[in-house]
Formats: structure tokens, C-alpha cells, sequence
């Protein structure tokens, strides 16, 4: 039974969820909704029960001491509102937690009952992937939804992905079959480079869902994160040459892909985005991700203290995947879905 005592009537309430594990490569989503309720100061109203969803062998309890008392967090999902203020102050649920171990058509119907008796009149949930994306180049994000006209509306593509799915791709398929309109915004995290965090992938995430949901995100230390990422990876990448080329690889075929919608949409996008900051102010779990191709994965550039693990050598261009399209709709590619959900 769901009760809702201590939350307020909602505005306009949008749900945006991610979860920790396979669905967030380099942490990327869940880093996302963890800021969003760090800066606007969420305040937590529900959590789900660990016993029902998690294999604590796999996602194991962590003890700790306060005041010299010992106690446990369970590993579990979270749910938390903030307000956002403005012209149009509106409502924003935030979902936080693990992917489920188990039980995951309970799982999202918990979650839907939630959404329903809040108002929720949007979900957006975070995933981020593996792909053949160069770490130099803007990270490719690819926003999917499996109605056809939410798709049309708001400029997403419709997804037809097959093929393996995490939590993400199943909650939004609940969501579909329980007629509530959801949208799932991927982003493409370099395979070379996939450890956590990456501020860079979380910064891109922030900046499409505010677009979506026309709401201004304080980006606090983001953007600095994320130039100071990019720098440390240069000098990993050009500490190998092997690294290096692969690198320029992809960069190449990222740019001639790309090429005609750098002078089109995205560019007004950018520019759109700058005059609302520029007029309103500026105030792991185990196992790899999912991939474009909807595998696991878990190469890095630095695999462990002792070593590091090189990429794969690059395929010849004219057989080359097409690192710099969207990935069709979920684990396609990079740029369109890239998930292996929905």
C-alpha cells in the first residue's frame, strides 16, 4: 500500500529515474539525478524494500558508524521531489537507486504507483553506454520512446530495438502498457575510458533533459569536471600510441558522420540553451554496461593499479561501424539509443 502523507500537491510533476549498474556506464545517469537532487536539495519520501528486489550477495549492505553506533544501509531505490522555481516553478520526482536483482514487473509497478498517485504526467529515465565514441568530441545522446507520437512531439525517435535490456528498457515498456508517456535519453560513454565518473557524459545528460522538460539546471562544478576530465584523458590516451590512433579513428569518422548537422540543430540547440543561462543567471556495481551492440563490456583504458587494457584496433573505415549515428534505439550505436533497453 502506497501512502503519501508528508508530499505536498505536485506541479506539473515529471519522474526521472536511473539506476546504478549494467544501465550506467562510467555512472553517468546516476551521477545526473544525484546532482539534481544535490542542488535543489530533494527531500526523500519513499524507498523501496531492499528484501523484496535485491540479491545482497550481489549487491551487498554496507555498515557504518555514527557516533560510535554501527549501523547499515541496505541497498535499495529512493525516491525523493524538489521544487523548481522560476517563471514556471514545476515539480521534479527523482528516482535513484540499483538495478533490481529480482522481481523487476513488481519492481516497476511499485514505481508506477508512485507516478500515478503523484500526478506524474512525464518519466524520464537516465541510461548511459558503452560505445565507439571518442572522448574529445561532444557526447553523443539519443533521447527514445516507444510512442509514436510522444516521438513526433518532442523530436525522439520511436525505438525498435531487439535484443538484451536492463531495467531501463523495462520500465519504459511498463510505462508504455500502463499509458504513461515516458522517454529514455541515452548517452555514449567512450568504451576505452569507462570508469567512473564521468563528468563530461553526466554534463550532457543534464543539459538534454533540461531541453526536454524546459526547466534551467544549476550546473554548479559540471562544466569545470568536465574540461579537467578530458584533459586527464588526453594525457592517458597520449601516454600509447596505439591509444592515440585509435582515438583519431574515431574522431575522423565521428566528424565526417556529423558534418551536416554541425551547422543545423544542434548548433541553434547550443545557442538556445546559452541565452536561458545567459537571461536567468547561472545560480559500481559489478559486472560491465551495456554496449551499442547490447553486450557487456567492461575495457578500460586503465584496467586495474598494474596495467591498462588497449582498444580493440580499429576497423577499416569503409567497414567500420558508424561511431558518430545515433544509435537506432537502444544498443545500436552511439549517437541515437545506444541502449540496450527499450
Amino acid at each position: 500500500m502506497i501512502e503519501l502523507e508528508g508530499v505536498p500537491e505536485l506541479i506539473d510533476p515529471v519522474m526521472v529515474a536511473a539506476f546504478e549498474g549494467w544501465n550506467d556506464a562510467g555512472d553517468a545517469a546516476s551521477t545526473a539525478v544525484a546532482h539534481l537532487d544535490r542542488e535543489w536539495k530533494g527531500e526523500v519520501f519513499a524507498a523501496l524494500d531492499a528484501e523484496d528486489y535485491y540479491d545482497f550477495q550481489v549487491n551487498r549492505p554496507t555498515v557504518w558508524l555514527d557516533g560510535g553506533v554501527r549501523k547499515i544501509t541496505w541497498p535499495t531505490t529512493r525516491l525523493s521531489v524538489v521544487r523548481v522555481g522560476g517563471d514556471k516553478p514545476r515539480d521534479l520526482v527523482l528516482v535513484r537507486g540499483i538495478e533490481p536483482s529480482m522481481r523487476w514487473r513488481s519492481f516497476c509497478n511499485e514505481l508506477l504507483g508512485f507516478a500515478h498517485e503523484l500526478g506524474v504526467e512525464l518519466v524520464v529515465i537516465l541510461g548511459a553506454l558503452l560505445g565507439d565514441t571518442p572522448h574529445t568530441r561532444p557526447v553523443p545522446i539519443s533521447g527514445t520512446t516507444s510512442d509514436a507520437d510522444l516521438a513526433q512531439r518532442m523530436d525522439l525517435e520511436e525505438t525498435k530495438y531487439e535484443g538484451p535490456t536492463g531495467i531501463v528498457g523495462i520500465l519504459q515498456e511498463a510505462c508504455a502498457h500502463a499509458g504513461v508517456p515516458a522517454v529514455s535519453l541515452w548517452a555514449a560513454v567512450p568504451h576505452y575510458v569507462s570508469q567512473p565518473p564521468n563528468p563530461k557524459a553526466t554534463l550532457a545528460l543534464l543539459n538534454r533533459l533540461e531541453d526536454l522538460i524546459d526547466v534551467r539546471i544549476p550546473l554548479g562544478e559540471l562544466a569545470e569536471d568536465a574540461r579537467a576530465w578530458q584533459v586527464g584523458v588526453d594525457q592517458l590516451a597520449a601516454e600509447d600510441t596505439e591509444v592515440a590512433e585509435y582515438v583519431q579513428t574515431l574522431e575522423e569518422a565521428r566528424d565526417t558522420a556529423e558534418l551536416p548537422e554541425a551547422s543545423g540543430e544542434a548548433i541553434a540547440r547550443e545557442f538556445e540553451r546559452y541565452l536561458r543561462r545567459r537571461d536567468g543567471g547561472q545560480p559500481g556495481q559489478p559486472g560491465g554496461h551495456a554496449t551499442a551492440d547490447g553486450s557487456d563490456s567492461s575495457t578500460y583504458l586503465r584496467d586495474s593499479p598494474g596495467g591498462r587494457t588497449k582498444p580493440p584496433k580499429p576497423p577499416k573505415p569503409e567497414a567500420e561501424t558508424d561511431p558518430g549515428r545515433a544509435p537506432e534505439r537502444e544498443p545500436e550505436t552511439d549517437d541515437e539509443d545506444s541502449s540496450p533497453e527499450e
